[in-house]
C-alpha cells in the first residue's frame, strides 16, 4: 500500500509532499496565485503516468532481453468536449512514446499495449473510489502549572 502525505505550508498554496524517504514541493502556477515553486497538481499526476509506463515498459522488456537503451515521454492534458454530452467536458491526456533501441515492430506494438497495463494508467482508467474523511484538528491547549 502506498502512502503520501500533503501538508500546506504558510506560504501561499505551497505543499510539501511526503513519502517514507523523499519529499517535495508541490505549487499552484501564478495565473492561479501560486509561485510555482513546484509542479502543480496536474503536472504530478502526469508524470506519475509517464514514470510508470516508463518503468513498466522497461521491467517488461528487461524481462524478455529486448534491447532498449532509452524512453522518452510526453504527456499533455487538455480539456475537450464530450461528444456525448454537449456542453460537458472531458480530460483528455495525450501520451507520445519514443523508443530507442534495437527493436522489430512487433515488439514496439506489445511495448505500445503493454504501456497501458501501467499501474497508475490502470488507476486512472478503471473503476476507482475515493473514501475522504474530514476532521477538525484542535489547537493545543495552554497549560497552567
Amino acid at each position: 500500500m502506498s502512502q503520501v502525505t500533503v501538508t500546506s505550508s504558510r506560504q501561499g498554496y505551497q505543499h510539501k509532499i511526503s513519502t517514507g524517504k523523499h519529499s517535495w514541493v508541490s505549487d499552484a502556477p501564478k495565473e492561479a496565485g501560486g509561485e510555482e515553486a513546484g509542479p502543480d497538481p496536474h503536472e504530478l499526476l502526469l508524470g506519475a503516468l509517464g514514470a510508470c509506463t516508463s518503468m513498466t515498459m522497461q521491467m517488461f522488456a528487461a524481462r524478455r532481453s529486448w534491447d532498449i537503451k532509452h524512453i522518452d515521454i510526453k504527456l499533455t492534458e487538455e480539456s475537450v468536449d464530450d461528444p456525448v454530452t454537449p456542453g460537458k467536458k472531458l480530460c483528455f491526456i495525450n501520451r507520445e512514446i519514443k523508443v530507442e533501441g534495437n527493436l522489430t515492430q512487433d515488439q514496439l506494438d506489445t511495448l505500445k499495449s503493454i504501456a497501458d497495463k501501467c499501474p497508475v494508467h490502470k488507476i486512472l482508467v478503471g473503476p476507482k473510489e475515493i473514501n475522504t474523511q474530514l476532521t477538525v484538528a484542535q489547537a493545543p491547549s495552554a497549560s497552567h502549572t
